[in-house]
């Protein structure tokens, strides 16, 4: 359970959210106090059906979430796709 809470209150800090806001955010599915408990380190059971609006309500995907609450992933077509960072190297006149 460790490290469910340990995502929630990074994502919370990370987004600058309050339980509240997250709630708010899992189109209310989740309760203010369920999200605090937590972030506190509280322990609460992460079911199939709860993962995927807490994961909304943290703007992580649902198998991250699954991953860290110990639930069998689920199949996600967007997991094939890569990415590469858009980087550009901006140098300093001299």
């Amino acid at each position: 359970m460790g490290d469910v809470s340990d995502l929630v209150r990074r994502r919370l800090w990370e987004l600058g959210r309050t339980p509240e806001e997250a709630s708010q955010r899992s189109r209310w599915v989740i309760p203010a106090q369920v999200v605090e408990l937590l972030a506190r380190g509280g322990s609460s059971f992460i079911s199939e059906n709860f993962a995927r609006p807490l994961a909304r309500a943290l703007d992580v995907t649902e198998n991250r979430l699954r991953r860290a609450a110990g639930l069998p992933q689920i199949p996600d077509p967007r997991s094939s796709i890569e990415t590469r960072p858009d980087l550009r190297v901006v140098g300093q006149e001299q």
